[in-house]
């Protein structure tokens, strides 16, 4: 019999059943890709039926030969655009999944087929509170590209400028709200019945994504990041960012310049036109850089297709849904790891992954260092353009992994983007020293932390910071008292180093009542024969014999114990 589902999962299920159709349709697609074994410990098939055909049980036996992540990654694409964006996601997170998944994450495809002119126009016009006309003296029905969340049509405003108009389609923020309340329920239902996958914290993996996507599908955010990132780059020939026509952008239509130039990944038709490539690499490191240590607000997904090169080997970004924050101390933090794994200060280093990290459980440090040593040896000797900045990273990612260490989620968006951004150099120029791009950046932070007014304002934060505890001190005491006072404070000791001595006064209290419950069984005994109660043998009593002979038998037996193991 399967286990019976506990009362406090009532609530979920008839959430659940809200979207009858649509769990249905995601556990058929579970079980078509090997996961009916999960199914069944979930113990949810009394509440969805699911339809097997017998089609898709002999498809089980070519899915059989596929890995793991592979068949992950094949029913998140099945799944649709919630399960893909959660898994190009995921993708960026070693500190939640094994680095199998994250290798197969990074292959999910986002392509879909376009949806109908009709709900472009429909979307458009009831966004924008006016006819369409009014608002595009031209509009090309034919998509320029099409994706889960929405599509981009080519346009021309009433105004006449040429711009990229994304629209999104129809539903889709009820369709990822259904499956973000699907995903979290499965997630639960994991936790709690299929221990293998508890490590992976699903429940906690939902949620950071939950977050993550609902900023994404509201273009309003994407729009301000637009706006945020031009003006880290006002007069800056090597990089363009499109304009947004804030007039025609809503949560569901973005409407931006329409950029024409060439796509970063073809190269060669920018090799046919002239282009340098290894300008282009250098800028594209340049700006990676600028934008992560001087700036702290980078695009978290500059893959070769966000890439257009326009003429005179300028740079230009699209989609800013997805971007990443790094605060000042974060970076300076990061400036100290660098510089301290090329001077093989591994004592400096550990101090810096600690300060960029947070711990759950205490961290032992004299393990760290060493392993920190050992990763900082491999690259002793090494000129800057042959470290592999991507792979040195992920190493870290690792080592910190390892250690139980907890890193911010933009950390790993930013090691991300490092290491597409290097990849792209590479392929556009393979002599190039990507990792020496960064030199000038870190030399940069360096003296800027030594300047006098950088100096001055730390230590007026600090200031404030220690002025604002003092005020807190005399209202943390005071509750503390309070608890005090009032049998509220609970105090836990740890013994370490005790335990042999628990273990020795376990065998002496063990030892002690056996020898009570033998002389209790001697005296007994003894009382029990002088008292001559029949049965009788030889005048003595039958049972005082028996208890004579019990006792007799239970000393011999705790007097070799004692002799041979020490221990009862």
């Amino acid at each position: 019999m399967g286990k019976i589902m506990p009362i406090h999962k009532i609530g979920v299920i008839s959430r659940t059943y809200r979207h009858i159709e649509r769990y249905r349709q995601i556990l058929t697609i579970l079980f078509r890709y090997g996961f009916g074994d999960v199914i069944d410990a979930l113990h949810i098939g009394r509440y969805v039926d699911i339809a097997l055909p017998k089609k898709m049980r002999r498809e089980q036996e070519r899915i059989r030969e596929l890995t793991l992540p592979e068949r992950v990654r094949l029913s998140m694409e099945e799944l649709g655009p919630t399960f893909i964006k959660m898994g190009q996601i995921l993708s960026t997170r070693p500190d939640l999944i094994p680095m199998e998944f994250i290798t197969q994450f990074e292959k999910l495809q986002d392509k879909v087929p376009p949806f109908p002119f009709e709900d472009v126009k429909r979307t458009i016009e009831s966004e924008l509170s006016a006819p369409m006309d009014t608002i595009f003296q031209d509009f090309d029905e034919t998509p320029v590209a099409a994706a889960s969340i929405g599509q981009v049509h080519r346009a021309t405003l009433a105004t006449g400028e040429d711009v990229a108009v994304k629209v999104q389609r129809p539903d889709i923020k009820k369709t990822i709200e259904v499956d973000l309340e699907i995903m979290f329920h499965l997630a639960t239902l994991l936790e709690q019945n299929v221990d293998a996958y508890q490590i992976y914290n699903p429940t906690r993996i939902v949620t950071e994504f939950a977050d993550t996507i609902k900023k994404e599908i509201d273009y309003n955010n994407e729009a301000f990041y637009i706006e945020r990132f031009s003006r880290q780059f006002p007069d800056d020939p090597t990089v363009y960012v499109p304009k947004v026509f804030a007039d025609a952008t809503t949560a569901r239509v973005l409407t931006m310049e329409y950029i024409d130039g060439v796509k970063a990944s073809d190269i060669d038709r920018l090799e046919a036109e002239g282009f340098d490539r290894s300008v282009i690499a250098a800028r594209g490191a340049d700006l990676i850089f600028e934008q992560i240590l001087v700036h702290g607000f980078f695009h978290a997904d500059p893959h070769p297709g966000n890439i257009m090169i326009l003429p005179d080997n300028v740079i230009c970004y699209l989609d800013f849904g997805m971007m990443g924050r790094i605060d000042r101390r974060t970076r300076d933090e990061i400036v100290d790891l660098v510089v301290a794994v090329v001077r093989q200060n591994e004592s400096k280093a550990t101090d810096a992954l600690l300060r960029l990290t947070t711990q759950d459980v205490p961290v032992d440090r004299r393990k760290m260092e060493p392993d920190v040593s050992d990763l900082t040896m491999q690259y002793i000797g090494k000129p800057l353009k042959e470290i592999n900045a991507g792979r040195l990273l992920r190493q870290f990612m690792d080592l910190v992994s390892h250690h139980r260490l907890q890193i911010p989620p933009n950390l790993f968006m930013m090691v991300k983007a490092i290491t597409t951004v290097e990849g792209l150099g590479t392929v556009l120029d393979p002599d190039f020293d990507f990792v020496g791009s960064a030199t000038p950046f870190i030399k940069r932070i360096r003296i800027e932390r030594m300047h006098p007014k950088r100096v001055a304002a730390d230590m007026l934060n600090a200031g404030a910071e220690i002025i604002h505890l003092l005020k807190e001190i005399p209202g943390a005491f005071r509750d503390i008292l309070k608890q005090v006072k009032s049998g509220g404070t609970t105090i836990k000791f740890e013994h370490r180093g005790l335990e042999p001595m628990q273990k020795t006064l376990d065998q002496v209290s063990n030892r002690i009542s056996f020898a009570i419950v033998l002389a209790s069984l001697v005296i007994g005994s003894g009382l029990l024969v002088l008292a001559g109660i029949p049965p009788l043998w030889h005048d003595i009593p039958v049972i005082g014999i028996i208890g004579f002979l019990g006792a007799g038998m239970m000393g011999f037996w705790l007097l070799f114990s004692i002799l041979r193991h020490g221990q009862m």
